[in-house]
């Protein structure tokens, strides 16, 4: 009996279910709409929005399931999986899809296109390309904001090279909107590696995306304010406030908890915390009981003053995880206290923020004004200097950030070109620093031995030639028409043979034949003394007087000294100026000066070659400079600076001085003065001279200028120290002295400021300089 009334229940509650699953829809038949029109709500979806939305529920369940995980792939991304590395075997080079000229884009974002396009990244064939931009704004993907461009994904998906995003790089700035701010970008980026501002740890793919800080619309396109890198540029130790921050506060929604509690640290002596909620349209309306007194207060502080006089400056987030501030603060050389749980700072790959920023944990807000305290002052001497130099090198200009991030790109690719964090972290920086050109950063110009190891090389029994000797390179524009002076005559080119074979620092001497006239056969040139190697290299384009400057393999020591082939100098004046260099490898030392100035009439700068007191260019006619500036010319140079040189075949001795300078931060060093160091003989008989060209200043100062607004800044510094030989002009006798014949020229009156160093230094007698140790 019981079994039978189990089975007749179970039947029951099987009918109960059938009927519910198959005659349930059939019940809306008997409670018809008595007469109510429920209105339909308004759609904010642009028409391609919505037809994208209709368009993916509108497909079968299988499909949606595979756009489903390409989602997740995108979330999973590495370089291995969503990057092909095929297309980068010929060379990292960026293309740029075309730019719609209907659609808006900020001027940030143009600013970005614009210093790719003219950077030796950039490529015009898309088939050459490894990595993609697009020509569509992505900054701001805030559906709020007057520049967000709607109906992107119906865009992207019609680029011809999208391809899923594979190998593009979509650069963003904002994200998400009112009221929580999330990261979602309104479009699918598929592949793309991601460049973004205020990224969260949770949505940050290490090693694939890429953390950007948040700049102003006004951030400089190039350049940027660059000092040389001495000791009386970095901040003082003291300043009038320990810690201090001055901005806007939220009295409600996502970011209000952390700047809604800074009024806590505020003492108005040494840690200044003031905030103002008047911001807004409706703040009068939301306000709390707090807000007259802390507006009252804001207003006693000026921003540009409290910046430049705290130690440290809070960078807490706001609505999003980043801000303007931490780009502020670092530019005023203020150390940046960072107050962001689960932000990825900018760069964080590369840069080691531990030396040049303090992490604070939000939920610890009370403990921050013990923490900056309790730090020692050379620490704090040291963040100082560490946070200015990250400035200066990754952050100043629109340019560094992008080439950063492109830098960064490229080292993931050229994994066994890999710089380590000691390159990116120490001057001069990643970004002037080729992988390529050597396996170790002490090989650099910047990192080599000083002139007391390099002389206990030398001494030792074991001679390095990279550090002991010299290649000398000799530009030769010997004309057409004007017969190539036999080898037993006193030719000028010959007898700068035999003055530079006779030093006892050369290894090789090349000439590089930039003439018409056909290379003379061997038995036209000399044979040099002790067994000198010499060669004529004969340069591709002959046209392009910035050959001369081109790697070659030939060149194999460190030190490179370039000639003109009618310079007129002595051989101790050659050993000199080695001697002198090896005592700053990093910088261009050599013969003839021109210095740079600012011309307040015209508006722009200007070049001359009169006798001053200081100078700020030394011409490559007669200087010694390290063999890795060559390969910066040819390959880290931007295009645009080249074709001014081809365009003109002049100036490319100025644009190396740019390059130095703009890398070291320091200025040339000139020796031994001089007027005449040019055979005046070659000028009268060679009639395409150009110091016969009236107009050849002029072009140079046009040159100058134009190299100015490409760097987009002013490279250059003043120098008003030379450095001359111990006892030169001294009345002792001449057996006494190393360096003889450099005292038989005609030298104007010095004044001797270093009697006791090996190098001495002497300036003009008008100003007394300082020496550059």
């Amino acid at each position: 009996m019981q079994a039978k009334q189990r089975y007749i229940l179970l039947f029951l509650s099987c009918a109960f279910l059938a009927l519910c699953y198959f005659g349930g829809y059939r019940l809306k038949g008997l409670f018809p709409d008595r007469g109510r029109h429920w209105p339909s709500l308004d759609c904010y979806m642009d028409s391609e929005e919505l037809m994208e939305h209709r368009s993916f529920w509108s497909l079968p369940p299988k499909q949606r399931q595979e756009e489903a995980k390409a989602n997740t792939v995108r979330e999973q991304c590495r370089m291995e999986t969503c990057f092909d590395f095929s297309k980068c075997v010929s060379g990292f080079k960026v293309y740029i899809h075309p730019v719609e000229e209907m659609v808006a884009m900020s001027s940030t974002y143009r600013k970005i296109l614009n210093v790719i396009t003219e950077s030796r990244y950039h490529t015009t064939d898309a088939s050459q390309a490894c990595l993609f931009i697009l020509g569509l704004d992505t900054l701001d993907r805030d559906s709020l904001s007057s520049d967000y461009v709607r109906g992107m994904q119906s865009k992207l998906n019609s680029l011809p090279h999208w391809n899923g995003g594979q190998n593009h790089i979509i650069f963003n700035f904002y994200s998400g909107t009112w009221p929580d701010y999330t990261e979602d970008l309104g479009m699918d980026i598929g592949r793309a590696i991601l460049a973004k501002a205020s990224i969260s740890v949770q949505n940050y793919r290490p090693s694939f995306d890429i953390s950007l800080p948040l700049v102003h619309k006004e951030h400089l396109e190039r350049g940027g304010d660059i000092l040389p890198v001495y000791a009386e540029n970095i901040p003082a130790a003291s300043k009038s406030y320990l810690l201090a921050f001055k901005g806007k506060r939220y009295v409600y929604g996502i970011g209000s908890e952390t700047r809604n509690s800074l009024y806590h640290l505020h003492n108005s002596r040494d840690v200044i915390m003031v905030t103002t909620c008047k911001h807004g349209k409706s703040w009068k309306e939301l306000k709390d009981e707090r807000c007259e007194e802390d507006n009252a207060e804001y207003d006693r502080y000026d921003y540009e003053v409290l910046l430049h006089n705290s130690t440290f400056c809070l960078v807490p987030r706001g609505r999003r995880l980043g801000s303007f501030r931490f780009i502020e603060v670092l530019q005023a050389g203020c150390i940046p206290v960072l107050l962001s749980n689960n932000w990825v700072i900018p760069f964080s790959e590369i840069i080691d923020w531990k030396t040049s920023a303090i992490w604070a944990d939000e939920r610890l807000l009370l403990q921050v004004p013990d923490i900056v305290r309790s730090i020692e002052a050379e620490r704090v001497m040291a963040l100082r200097q560490q946070s200015q130099l990250l400035w200066h090198m990754y952050f100043s200009s629109i340019d560094r950030i992008i080439f950063t991030t492109l830098e960064i790109v490229l080292q993931r690719i050229q994994q066994h070109l890999w710089r380590d964090g000691r390159v990116w972290n120490s001057f001069p920086g990643g970004l002037v620093t080729l992988p390529y050109y050597a396996d170790t950063p002490s090989r650099l110009p910047w990192n080599q031995q000083s002139s007391a190891s390099a002389a206990a090389l030398v001494t030792g029994g074991q001679k390095d030639k990279n550090a002991s000797q010299f290649t000398a390179v000799i530009y030769s524009q010997h004309q057409t028409g004007s017969p190539f002076v036999p080898a037993t005559s006193s030719g000028p080119l010959l007898h700068l043979l035999r003055v530079v074979s006779r030093s006892q620092h050369v290894a090789r001497i090349v000439v590089v034949w930039a003439s018409d006239a056909p290379k003379p056969p061997p038995s036209r040139w000399p044979s040099l003394t002790r067994g000198i190697p010499l060669h004529i290299v004969v340069p591709q384009q002959k046209q392009n007087i910035g050959e001369r400057f081109r790697p070659l393999d030939l060149i194999e020591t460190d030190a490179v000294f370039s000639l003109d082939e009618d310079a007129t100098l002595t051989t101790d004046e050659i050993d000199f100026a080695f001697h002198v260099w090896r005592h700053f490898p990093e910088r261009i030392v050599g013969f003839p000066a021109r210095t740079h100035y600012w011309d307040d009439t015209k508006g722009q700068w200007g070049y001359t070659s009169k006798w001053t007191n200081e100078y700020s260019m030394v011409l490559t006619g007669a200087a010694i400079y390290h063999r890795y500036y060559h390969m910066l010319y040819t390959d880290w140079l931007g295009p645009l600076l080249h074709k001014t040189v081809d365009q003109s075949r002049n100036c490319e001795d100025i644009l190396i001085n740019f390059l130095v300078s703009h890398v070291t931060r320091q200025p040339p060093i000139k020796v031994s003065q001089r007027k005449q160091y040019k055979n005046s003989n070659l000028s009268t008989v060679t009639s395409r001279s150009p110091w016969n060209d009236p107009d050849h200043f002029l072009q140079r100062q046009t040159c100058l200028n134009t190299f100015v607004a490409l760097f987009g800044y002013m490279p250059l510094i003043r120098s008003a120290v030379r450095f001359d030989p111990v006892l030169f002009k001294d009345p002792v006798s001449n057996l006494r002295k190393k360096y003889r014949q450099m005292e038989s020229r005609k030298y104007a009156t010095q004044k001797k400021i270093l009697p006791s160093d090996p190098v001495s230094c002497w300036v003009g007698e008008e100003r007394k300089g300082v020496p550059i140790r």
